[in-house]
């Protein structure tokens, strides 16, 4: 998968999150569900995009 569509797709699902969130509460559970989907996405952005800092610069 392209960055872009990653990023399109994390964008999207943040979108549904927030509409489920104001329809059915942010503890409901098809709100729980969109919020684990979006962290996938943003792990796997994570891994794949994000450089690797080495712990002795920090």
């Amino acid at each position: 998968m392209i960055k872009q569509d990653l990023v399109a797709l994390i964008e999207q699902k943040r979108a549904e999150l927030v509409q489920v969130a104001i329809t059915n509460g942010l503890t409901s559970s098809v709100a729980i569900r969109y919020s684990q989907e979006l962290d996938h996405l943003l792990n796997e952005y994570n891994r794949k995009y994000i450089k690797k800092v080495p712990s002795s610069a920090c």
